[in-house]
């Protein structure tokens, strides 16, 4: 169906109103919710990963395709039945304790919830009991910190020791990131893992669950 090129264009551009509209569109003349979502929504979010990853595309653009994702989804995921929203996985993120950023770690949000991941996400300045409490009630597969101040990388190795202290390290997978972060200091601190980009981020939680 045409329409659902067009959505996908209107993903890739970021056009909100766009996407608002040919959603609107594309239920009226029968798709279902879950078509729109596969064929259209995300078909569009699976051309702006491959850019950005390219370099053809940069954050801010990045964040208006994801913005635009979440109106579509807004529209449709009160008709996807609980058989149609089977999540990927559950992922609990947060920027470290002391930690004020969270441009990157919301563009991260922004990037596992288009490709259908559940997400717990725990704001800023988040302290190590935070993310303990996070999951033992949320029981997530993967845990994300972020920081982006060299200062504050410290905050994700007392986060480790907590949740080793807790008895839950065991259940979950960590991966951090963040300007100042590298695979070296993740193989360091005990983290399953390290991403450079909110690209590689998603993929990496695949990848770990999987």
């Amino acid at each position: 169906m045409a329409d659902f090129n067009k959505l996908a264009d209107a993903i890739f551009k970021g056009d909100v109103a766009e996407v608002v509209a040919t959603t609107k569109v594309l239920l009226n003349d029968g798709a279902t919710p879950l078509e729109i979502v596969n064929d259209g929504l995300l078909a569009g979010m699976n051309i702006v990963g491959p850019k950005f990853k390219a370099g053809e595309m940069f954050v801010p653009e990045v964040m208006m395709s994801a913005r635009a994702l979440g109106e579509g989804m807004r529209i449709v995921k009160p008709m996807l039945s609980a058989s149609d929203a089977v999540s990927v996985g559950t992922v609990v993120i947060g920027t470290v304790a002391g930690d004020l950023h969270d441009i990157g770690k919301n563009l991260v949000v922004m990037i596992l919830k288009s490709g259908g991941f559940n997400v717990i996400d725990l704001g800023i300045d988040v302290p190590p009991e935070k993310f303990v409490e996070a999951v033992k009630e949320h029981n997530p597969q993967v845990v994300g910190m972020s920081a982006l101040l060299t200062t504050t990388m410290a905050a994700m190795k007392q986060t480790l020791d907590a949740m080793t202290e807790a008895g839950v390290r065991e259940q979950v997978k960590v991966i951090i990131g963040g300007a100042p972060v590298t695979q070296k200091y993740a193989d360091e601190i005990g983290a399953n893992g390290y991403a450079s980009d909110a690209i590689l981020a998603k993929e990496l939680c695949a990848e770990l669950i999987g």
